[in-house]
């Protein structure tokens, strides 16, 4: 099934979304899409619904096609002062601060936003796999956050970063048993060991 193109006739949309919310470590990564007019629906999908070789593709397609896209991204000290939905939101403004064309209207996969630059936005439940600019922010982030963690695990390999990206595996949590917390994690998220 397609995606929604539009979710209004006549704005100026900035898709956004965010990843890493549930996430032991790393930051918390969000973009902001603009579509051109031309954008074509080419695969774009929610990202968790792709492989990694689609999204990766998708993700030079986007950068090219797209009028304008910003990627934004809060440290884990962040989100232990803000709380990590404060730190999604905060994220995607900061996205938001960084596109060259200001929207009229911002579509957020999700239901919650805190208003930003009196700007009337729209919260949308599973809005990735319904409109293709949330869904092209999503690829964005979820490929730029990925990418980074593969970069940190290079620094600490035993927590498998490489292919948990930071969610809390076994493997991840018993190597925080073993080995204790980097600066990497949250320090508020509470661990359930088995």
């Amino acid at each position: 099934m397609d995606l929604l193109k539009k979710w209004s006739e006549n704005y100026i949309e900035a898709g956004c979304d965010e990843v890493g919310r549930g996430c032991l470590s790393g930051p918390v990564v969000a973009a902001a899409v603009i579509l051109d007019e031309k954008f074509e629906q080419n695969f774009v999908n929610d990202s968790k619904k792709l492989n990694v070789k689609t999204r990766m593709d998708l993700d030079l397609y986007i950068r090219e096609n797209v009028k304008c896209f910003a990627i934004a991204e809060l440290p884990p000290a962040f989100i232990d002062e803000h709380n990590i939905l404060n730190a999604s939101i905060h994220a995607m403004h900061r996205a938001l601060d960084q596109l060259i064309i200001r929207p009229e209207l911002i579509l957020v996969d999700g239901n919650k936003f805190h208003p930003y630059n009196f700007i009337p936005h729209q919260c949308i439940i599973k809005g990735d796999s319904k409109l293709l600019s949330i869904a092209a922010a999503s690829i964005l982030a979820k490929n730029y956050r990925d990418k980074l963690m593969i970069e940190l695990h290079e620094e600490h390999p035993e927590y498998g970063w490489n292919t948990n990206f930071g969610y809390a595996t076994k493997k991840h949590q018993e190597a925080l048993i073993k080995h204790g917390i980097t600066k990497y994690h949250r320090h508020s998220f509470r661990l359930k060991y088995d």
